[in-house]
């Protein structure tokens, strides 16, 4: 349900090319999401896997394997874990909890979304889906309002009976929790057990002999507002049905209670020894692992050690061999296995260190064959663990923040739950992006990353850390140094802070480098010593939000300061200015760089309204964005505000948005005033006059936590809880975009400055074309027109200063076959495609070369990438001004752009010129060749014509000498150059002659 039923065809309104942005009554054209067929999200990695609690194989194809990574939608492996493909994109949420096969029918799935966890980093999903056909498609079925689904039990025999354990709101009572069941494929479902809306269902497993006999744990808790607050209750427990969920029993004999303090309880059975049951319990005291061997009714704790059952809100997960009742594995920050009914413990995998494992799945008929999930992404073994596959092939990673650096190419940084930092390229030189173009720069795993402006090898972040990329050494330069961690109680009351503070250099001054605690510090000097520019910022004390419901009167939820500065954003147009916002619902600016602060928080935020991120205006010193997240006070609406006056009025910003989707961050285009951009918990939104209305730009993103967004130069990058970076390439058109656009009958847009840039191409062994990778921006110059309905021809020219059309591409020209590339790599060998004739925003790219010199190669390219027999692509063309002409049905729009060299090129203009200059001369010879013969041979002179096509070809290899790099020729390739222009010469004089 959208809040604005009749924004028009979720329409990206228009907006002058004035200073100020239009209102939200001026709609004087409107683009549909759906027509920007131009614009899509590019993935680029990291390909290093994040947090994955549900995993599942199929006993009927040894080599298939699921996984659920908790933000990052369901992936698919038929190769043991070589390859992972993601299959659940196209559905409406990427959070996910639990996933079943069926194991009558491996062809049948069931998903449960929501993570299905207690912790201050999780994210919630929207209920039960289902495929019948092996993840091809799904069908989403019913516990919408459940939001965490962490387990689903099938019947082995009847695939469309099943249970289901919902958690329920992390953050708030609701009573669409406790232990479901369907009997029609989870179509309709009911209700079997439920203690009340603060006791949702953990965990549900069926005996392997008898499927009426139904386990299932209830577990009592609640996240609270603030970082790390948690509750339990008393209805916490382990129950039994032997009658198919119709009723239930408590189990004891000798089971901690929860007036020991239990909580969550995690569940194994022997599938050999259905007796046989195993649980982990965290309960204080009596916390440890227990073993029954009479189906419940008695119990005996084998170890009490913490190391096998700790953080038991967070893993809880014990799997029992299947042909041994002896053998069995808990998991925890290490995977633990114990041969001896779970008194003695060895490591399986994570030690020393540590890698939070979630789940193990152990094929049933070759227990050789094991699936790990963790914290850090999914592995397979297929020896009993003697080794591992890599979780270095899955692009799930978590991020909480999003910057990029001041390189050319630039890369994307940010703090990787579990994994630490890194920061990514936006462009690999081998054509993609491979692990070659990636690594860690220091910081911890939840925080910023900030490149230093004025170094491109130093990187700042985490609490504070100073990274040189050179010799990979980190310093500490917080200005907390020395006194611990950062947290309450290491030192000075204004060193409190959590898990992701904020840090980030001053748009103004290069050297000045903010960061924020509970206070906002300054320095200048890459940390060397701090000035503090603020007081603590957060609320001295507040009233409990009702969200606490039942847990509000507990020691834990007594007000107390606990408030960090979660934002700080310094205005990039007046140095003095900078505006703050705490995670506990304050706003503060000060307008004389910090001597004074003003509190200006709307008067809408409450306590534990979580300022996620401001951006201050690039075009007005008053005016300000804040993007406000109240999903811990179990409110999933967004929030987000404006001011334009200084912050003494804010207005709400979220017309068009829908109403479940909690706002982390709202950025503005640097270029274009009013063109905003905001990320929720499943998409990016885009707005067009400063607010006032949305629309989703998810293009073809699949459902995922936007936790941040920047505009760098002309693209769009986003860092996401769930799959890593994406960058929307090249937004130009959007910022040019207006109602003349709507009512032309075509628009071309003025196309961005376009880089001349070429990969490598080693003759080395190239990467496996199955080893991960992503995709390169589009090499060359971006052309976006916009087709108001379908043409019937579109034609774009390429047109030099001098007025020779240099490319033409038609929209009915023949789409080249695909190369015949064989192990070549896939990004080597892109056929241009013809420009779309179709209504809407498209995008064309001209790869900055002229025309082949003949339409095709005469052989399909094989195993290498060069194939003599195949006529070189058209040189480059130079750097300058070029001009790109539509026609679209007989009506012709241009547009001048710029082509520039790669900025990491230094070759001299004047050999560039002298490259480009003969290259060029030899290519027009090439084209001149044919119809030169044609002639020779009509007037009877076979001799000259065969002459001519041998000197044309023979210009082939001097132009691949020529073009190979962007380097000063060589004497040699000068030479042979000039040679062959020489002997050209006098070929054109004596066709001339024969005249």
């Amino acid at each position: 349900m959208l809040r604005t039923p009749a924004l028009i065809a979720g329409a990206l309104l228009a907006l002058a090319a004035a200073v100020e942005p239009l209102s939200a009554q001026a709609v004087v054209g409107a683009l549909a999401s759906e027509a920007m067929h131009g614009l899509r999200w590019r993935h680029i990695g990291p390909f290093r896997a994040g947090r994955t609690k549900s995993a599942v194989g199929v006993v009927q194809q040894p080599n298939v394997f699921y996984i659920g990574p908790t933000n990052g939608g369901v992936w698919k492996s038929n190769d043991y874990g070589r390859t992972w493909q993601p299959i659940f994109d196209a559905m409406s949420s990427g959070s996910i909890g639990a996933i079943e096969v069926a194991p009558s029918n491996p062809d049948i799935i069931y998903v449960g979304s929501g993570e299905g966890l207690q912790r201050p980093d999780l994210s919630t999903g929207n209920g039960l889906y289902r495929s019948n056909d092996a993840g091809r498609t799904w069908q989403h079925l019913g516990l919408r309002d459940g939001q965490q689904i962490p387990r689903i039990a099938i019947d082995p025999a009847n695939p469309d009976r099943i249970f289901v354990a919902v958690l329920g709101h992390p953050y708030g009572p609701n009573t669409e929790r406790g232990i479901y069941r369907s009997v029609d494929g989870g179509r309709t479902v009911e209700r079997v057990l439920y203690k009340d809306e603060n006791t949702g269902g953990a965990d549900v497993l069926l005996s392997p002999n008898d499927p009426n006999t139904v386990y299932a744990v209830l577990w009592e808790a609640r996240q609270g507002p603030w970082e790390n607050a948690a509750w339990s209750g008393k209805n916490s427990g382990l129950f039994k049905s032997t009658d198919g969920g119709a009723t239930w029993t408590q189990l004891a004999g000798g089971l901690p209670t929860t007036a020991d303090g239990l909580g969550r309880i995690g569940i194994g059975i022997s599938p050999s020894d259905p007796k046989r049951l195993y649980i982990t319990a965290t309960a204080g005291a009596k916390s440890g692992i227990y073993r029954s061997d009479d189906a419940g009714t008695t119990w005996v704790r084998t170890t009490d050690d913490s190391r096998f059952y700790g953080r038991g809100d967070d893993f809880a997960s014990i799997t029992v061999d299947p042909r041994d009742p002896n053998t069995l594995y808990t998991m925890n920050i290490v995977a633990w296995k114990s041969t001896d009914g779970g008194y003695t413990w060895k490591s399986l995998r994570g030690a020393p260190g540590g890698d939070d494992y979630q789940r193990l799945w152990i094929n049933p008929t070759n227990p050789q064959v094991m699936l790990l999930a963790a914290d850090q992404g999914a592995v397979i073994t297929v020896n009993g663990g003697e080794t591992w596959g890599s979780w270095y092939n899955q692009g799930t990673a978590q991020f909480y923040h999003v910057t990029a650096d001041y390189n050319w190419p630039y890369m994307l940084c940010g703090g990787q739950q579990e994994s630490g930092s890194a920061c990514v390229s936006s462009r690999g030189n081998d054509g993609s992006i491979t692990y070659r173009d990636w690594r860690p720069v220091g910081a911890s795993e939840y925080s910023y990353v900030a490149p230093d402006p004025l170094d491109p090898n130093i990187y700042y972040g985490g609490t504070v850390t100073r990274f040189d990329r050179r010799t990979g050494q980190v310093q500490n330069v917080s200005p907390n140094a020395g006194r611990g961690r950062g947290t309450a109680g290491s030192g000075p009351d204004y060193f409190r802070g959590i898990r992701t503070m904020p840090i980030l250099f001053s748009p103004i001054n290069k050297r000045k480098l903010y960061y924020g605690t509970n206070v906002v510090w300054e320095t200048v000097n890459g940390g060397k010593d701090w000035k503090r520019l603020s007081d603590d910022l957060s609320r001295s004390t507040w009233a409990v939000p009702p969200s606490v419901g039942i847990y509000a009167t507990t020691p834990a939820a007594k007000p107390t300061r606990r408030g960090v500065v979660y934002t700080i954003a310094p205005s990039p147009v007046d140095s003095n200015t900078i505006w703050a916002g705490t995670d506990d619902g304050l706003i503060h600016v000060t307008r004389n760089g910090g001597r004074t602060w003003t509190d200006v928080t709307p008067p809408q935020l409450g306590p534990w309204w979580k300022v996620s991120i401001m951006d201050a205006s690039h075009f007005d010193a008053n005016t300000a964005y804040a993007a406000v997240n109240t999903f811990r006070l179990d409110d999933l609406r967004p929030h987000l505000y404006r001011t334009r006056d200084g912050g003494k009025t804010w207005t709400e910003i979220v017309n068009g948005m829908a109403d479940d989707a909690p706002t982390n961050v709202i950025r503005e285009d640097p270029v274009r005033r009013g063109l905003l951009y905001a990320g929720t918990e499943t998409h990016v939104w885009v707005s067009m006059n400063d607010g006032d209305t949305w629309q989703p730009l998810t293009l073809n993103m699949p459902p995922i936590s936007i936790r941040d967004l920047i505009v760098k130069d002309d693209d769009v990058a986003v860092g996401t809880h769930g799959r890593g970076f994406w960058i929307l390439d090249n937004v130009t058109s959007m910022r040019q975009w207006n109602g003349a656009s709507a009512r032309s009958a075509a628009t071309l847009f003025k196309p961005a400055t376009a880089t001349r840039v070429r990969y490598s191409m080693y003759t080395d062994t190239p990467i496996p074309p199955d080893e991960p990778r992503a995709e390169n921006p589009p090499d060359g110059a971006m052309i976006d027109y916009y087709l108001p309905a379908d043409a019937q021809v579109v034609m774009i020219d390429i047109v030099d200063t001098r007025g020779r059309v240099i490319r033409t591409y038609r929209s009915d020209d023949p789409t080249p076959a695909p190369a015949d590339a064989g192990n070549v790599p896939w990004y080597w060998f892109r056929p241009a495609a013809a420009p779309s004739r179709k209504a809407g925003l498209q995008r064309f790219v001209w790869d900055l070369h002229y025309a082949r010199p003949t339409t095709e190669c005469s052989l399909p390219i094989s195993a290498t990438p060069f194939n003599t027999k195949c006529e070189p692509e058209g040189p480059w063309v130079m750097p300058g001004v070029y001009t790109a002409r539509l026609t679209v049905d007989g009506a012709v729009v241009t547009q001048t752009f710029r082509v520039r060299m790669d900025p990491r090129v230094t070759t001299p203009l004047v050999a560039l010129r002298q490259q480009h200059d003969l290259s060029v001369a030899l290519y027009d010879a090439m084209r001149d060749g044919a119809p030169l013969a044609v002639a020779a041979r009509q007037r009877g002179d076979a001799a000259l014509a065969a002459e001519i096509e041998r000197a044309a070809a023979s210009h082939s290899s001097v132009i691949e000498a020529l073009q190979d790099a962007d380097g000063v020729p060589t004497d040699s390739a000068v030479r042979a150059a000039n040679e062959r222009l020489t002997v050209w010469r006098a070929l054109l004089q004596r066709a001339a002659g024969g005249r």
